[in-house]
């Protein structure tokens, strides 16, 4: 989980999975059309994604698709995010509850 981590900490990461959200199976030319990055940085960068299991690649003929994969981010959820939400999902029906037998 460290490499997710590491991956996501970058924006531009973050924007090149954003772009493979919006539309999968990109080749590297349609993921830098109006990016200000170098055709270089945005490898380097994907190869970071793959390395952290975000991204994978699929060759078709002489080009290489890139796909997001999104299972890392939600083990993420599933590990990080949902445990925390369990108390204030609590405390947010309790408060409900509370305020509607106050209305009564």
């Amino acid at each position: 989980m460290d490499e997710v981590f590491k991956a996501l900490a970058d924006a531009s990461r973050r924007s090149l999975l954003d772009r493979l959200h919006a539309e999968n199976g990109q080749t590297l030319n349609e993921l830098c059309d109006g990016l200000a990055m170098t055709r270089q940085a945005v490898t380097k960068h994907l190869g970071i994604l793959e390395a952290a299991n975000l991204v994978s690649t699929v060759k078709r003929g002489r080009e290489k698709l890139h796909y997001l994969n999104p299972v890392p981010i939600h083990q993420i959820g599933e590990r990080w995010i949902r445990k925390f939400e369990r108390g204030k999902l609590a405390a947010l029906s309790d408060l409900k509850r509370r305020l509607e037998s106050s209305d009564e």
